[in-house]
This record gives C-alpha cells, sequence and structure tokens, in this order.
C-alpha cells in the first residue's frame, strides 16, 4: 500500500495546515481585550470582526473545494497561507475596528477558507478502512491550534504588543503552512478511471446534504459562542486575562481528544448516530456553562465542549465520502460548511449585541444549547439509509 503510506504524509500536511489556519483564527480571543481597550468597541463590534471572519471562511470554502478538485489542493493551500499571512501581518497595522474587517476578517475568512476544505478533502481519496482515524488525525490539527495559539498569541502580547504578536503570528503561519502546503497532494488516478461517487449537483439536491446542512447551521449557532466570548464572559466573572484565554485553549484541548477518539466509536454506532450525539452533548456542555461561574467547572465544561466539537467536526467530512464518493468530495464539503458560515455569522455577533443589551450572556448561551438539539434531531433522518448511498456504490 504504497499510496496510503504517501497518505499519511498528507495527513500530517492537513494537519499542519489546519493547526496554522485555525489557530491564527482562534488566537482572536487573546486579542479580545486588546481591540476593546486600543479602539473603544463595544464586544458586538469586537466580535462581529471574527463572525465576519468565520462566515467568509465557511462560505469561501465552496469555491475553494472546487478549485482544490480541478487544481489539486497544493496551489489552493498556497494561496491561502498567503491570504493568512497577509491577513495577520496588515491586522497588525490596523487603526480602527473597521480596518479589521478589511484585513483580519477578509484575509483570515479567505485564508482559512482555501486551507480547510482543499486539506481534509485531500485526505478522504487517500484512505478506505482507516479513513475515519485519518481524518480524525487531520482535523485534529484545528483542535491543536486552537489550543496551542492562543496561549502562544497572548505570550507574545506580553512581550511584543499585540501589533507586534500579530507580525510574529503572521511570520510563524508563512513558514510552517508553506511548507506543509507543498507536502499535500491529491491522490493520483489514471484519466480513464474517474473517481466513484455523484457529482456535485446531484449531491447537492438530495435529501440528505439538505439535513446535513440543516444540523451544520443549527450547530454553528452555538458552537462558536463560547470560542469568542468564554475569554470575556470568564473576566466578567472575576477571572484574570491568562485564565480567559486558557479556557478557549481548553475548547482546544478537549477537541484533540474529540477528533482522536471518534474513529472507532463511530463505526461501531454508526457515524450519522455519532454525530447526533455530538450535537446532543454541544447542547448539553452549553447548559453547564450557563449553570456555573466556578472556574473548576469552567474548564470542565470546556475540555467537554471541545470533544463534542471535535467530534463532530471529524464525523462530517467522513459522512460525506461515506454518501457520496470521492468524484467531487472537496467540492461537496465545502459546500456544506457555507451553512457554518451562516450560523457562525449570528452567533458570536448576537451573543455580543445581548450582553451589550442586557449585561448578561444567558440568552444567547440558552439559545445556543437549544439550537444544538435541534441540530441533533436533524441528522436523526440520516440513520435511514436513503439513495445517496447506492446512488455511488451501485
Amino acid at each position: 500500500m504504497k499510496s496510503e503510506r504517501y497518505g499519511w504524509v498528507v495527513v500530517a500536511a492537513a494537519f499542519a495546515l489546519m493547526f496554522v489556519g485555525f489557530g491564527a483564527a482562534y488566537a482572536f480571543a487573546a486579542f479580545f481585550t486588546a481591540f476593546q481597550s486600543e479602539f473603544g468597541a463595544s464586544r458586538a463590534h469586537v466580535a462581529l470582526v471574527f463572525s465576519v471572519a468565520a462566515f467568509i471562511w465557511f462560505v469561501s470554502g465552496a469555491p475553494g473545494g472546487m478549485l482544490a478538485d480541478r487544481f489539486g489542493p497544493r496551489r489552493v493551500t498556497l494561496a491561502g497561507v498567503a491570504c493568512l499571512a497577509g491577513a495577520l501581518w496588515l491586522a497588525g497595522r490596523a487603526s480602527s475596528v473597521e480596518m479589521l474587517y478589511v484585513t483580519y476578517s477578509v484575509g483570515i475568512g479567505l485564508g482559512v477558507g482555501l486551507v480547510y476544505v482543499p486539506s481534509v478533502g485531500a485526505v478522504q481519496p487517500w484512505f478506505v478502512a482507516n479513513r475515519a482515524f485519518a481524518s480524525g488525525i487531520a482535523v485534529a490539527g484545528i483542535g491543536a491550534g486552537n489550543f496551542a495559539v492562543p496561549l502562544i498569541a497572548a505570550w507574545w502580547i506580553e512581550l511584543f504588543g499585540w501589533r507586534g504578536a500579530y507580525a510574529a503570528l503572521a511570520l510563524f503561519v508563512l513558514v510552517l503552512g508553506g511548507a506543509a502546503a507543498a507536502a499535500i497532494k491529491a491522490l493520483p488516478r489514471p484519466k480513464a478511471a474517474p473517481a466513484e461517487g455523484l457529482p456535485l449537483r446531484a449531491a447537492l439536491a438530495s435529501r440528505q446534504f439538505h439535513f446535513l446542512y440543516a444540523s451544520v447551521v443549527l450547530s454553528c449557532i452555538g458552537l462558536f459562542i463560547p470560542m469568542v466570548h468564554l475569554s470575556p464572559f470568564a473576566r466578567d466573572a472575576g477571572y484574570s486575562d491568562a485564565q480567559g484565554v486558557a479556557l478557549v485553549s481548553f475548547i482546544g484541548l478537549g477537541s484533540l481528544v474529540g477528533r482522536f477518539a471518534v474513529g472507532a466509536p463511530a463505526d461501531r454506532l454508526g457515524r450519522p448516530l455519532s454525530l447526533a450525539l455530538a450535537y446532543t452533548g454541544l447542547g448539553v456542555m452549553l447548559l453547564v456553562w450557563w449553570s456555573s461561574r466556578e472556574y473548576w467547572i469552567l474548564a470542565t465544561f470546556a475540555l467537554a465542549f471541545g470533544t463534542f466539537y471535535g467530534a463532530s467536526v471529524a464525523l462530517l467530512p467522513t459522512i460525506i465520502m461515506d454518501l457520496y464518493g470521492a468524484r467531487a468530495v472537496s467540492g461537496i464539503i465545502g459546500c456544506l460548511y457555507t451553512g457554518g458560515g451562516l450560523g457562525t455569522l449570528i452567533g458570536p455577533w448576537l451573543a455580543g449585541a445581548a450582553y451589550d443589551a442586557f449585561g448578561s450572556y444567558d440568552v444567547p448561551i440558552l439559545a445556543g444549547a437549544a439550537f444544538s438539539f435541534l441540530a441533533a434531531a436533524s441528522v436523526l433522518p440520516l440513520l435511514v439509509r436513503g439513495p445517496a448511498q447506492a446512488a455511488h456504490r451501485g
């Protein structure tokens, strides 16, 4: 299995690309207070910087995936790394929140979109028996970046100030991300033997895709609220900036566990059922966050929430591959994640607006839990095998 051996190189490259891409994005939590102080901005205004970036990365994943299907993942991810590094460097020179929309939001959004979907799509065709495990390792780069990079950013902010920290992050992303993008490639296949599976248009018209899309929209409304607001929430509760950033990093640490651990249970229970359970776990954990202020409970919430988050992210690409095959896998994954863009645009921004209006995060946290439970319900129809599976297997 010579080809599968190089598949593990692709997994490592995808891990590194997602580490730098999502690490740069989730480091936003370390800069939240600096932005409020520097620009005198409200929490809704600052949170919208991240929400717009996330919306763009989810939406740009669709064209990024289609470009990767046509031109290969290497060229697309190299362009994504360039966007990430440029966005970080320019954000460090922003003179207003509005300039952050133009630099950070647009650049990070395009960069993550061009890195994530082509990377995770490139992994799927290299594996058969180990697909869920390989996919889990690859997307574990998101959790590793979520855990490590906010802590590194907080350290660099202390050393260099927030502007210098962004310059250092830009260099870090350019070096590591560029090396990883150079190593990633699609599985070679004979021109006379196109990959099995449904074309993009047929996949998007299937009822399974519609249910999955609804679940992604609903789950992402609540999913990204703690990514942006858990750190300021902790400061409101009397904890230090370092403790607040650490809680966001704990989400990343938990997501590492979820991404690595989900493969074997999902193979036994079935991937759609496992996804429904992961969404349910997100909702339960949001209720735990709403009910507590003690730091150890907040840390436990962050770890458990991250575990369910990591499991859901690892499962979605493998479910797409199971349903539709390899023919247009990157494009289908990219189109699916446009739903995440809608949910993410809504959640963190409205959570900040709710805090500015009521002085509390109660309403957005409870709403996020409710939407997570609805996401789980949206997956249940997939437990009945439908025509999409038969179409690409028959």
